[in-house]
């Protein structure tokens, strides 16, 4: 678990880098991207549906991305894209466009759908995020008319 945490550390770093992402941000994009992978390989551990926990990785990924960007007053986007990097199915995709074009279509098929359920969790997860979010601010604001 912890080599876990420490590559998916790594990894969002290195996007961090490549996005040229400021630098008093990037270990907090590291710990964000770390989270969410732990949330998900946790998951996979108990033998949850990897749907699930990509869903769950990348809500995670977005309700700490929301409290980094009101704690140091950044932009959330900087920490939910470097957040969601170690979730992405990449190597998936690609596996399904390499047995694409060695004519494997049965084979491509399967992991291309696998790979976009696995992406559109990405989405769902951080989607539904904002909704509470939103949510949230509007209660929020509704306590504080009453008031």
């Amino acid at each position: 678990m912890i080599w876990q945490a420490l590559t998916s550390f790594i990894g969002s770093l290195m996007f961090c880098i490549i996005f040229n992402i400021p630098k008093s941000s990037l270990f907090k994009c590291g710990i964000v991207g770390m989270l969410g992978w732990v949330v998900y390989y946790a998951m996979s551990i108990h033998q949850i549906n990897p749907v699930m926990a990509t869903l769950f990785g990348a809500f995670t990924v977005a309700i700490i991305s929301q409290i980094m960007a009101r704690l140091y007053k950044t932009p959330m986007i900087i920490f939910s894209v470097a957040g969601i990097i170690p979730l992405v199915p990449g190597g998936m995709a690609y596996d399904a466009m390499r047995h694409f074009v060695s004519n494997d279509y049965a084979t491509a098929t399967s992991l291309a759908a696998r790979a976009f359920m696995l992406s559109g969790s990405i989405a769902f997860g951080l989607i539904f995020s904002e909704v509470l979010n939103q949510l949230s601010r509007k209660t929020g604001n509704h306590k504080q008319d009453n008031n």
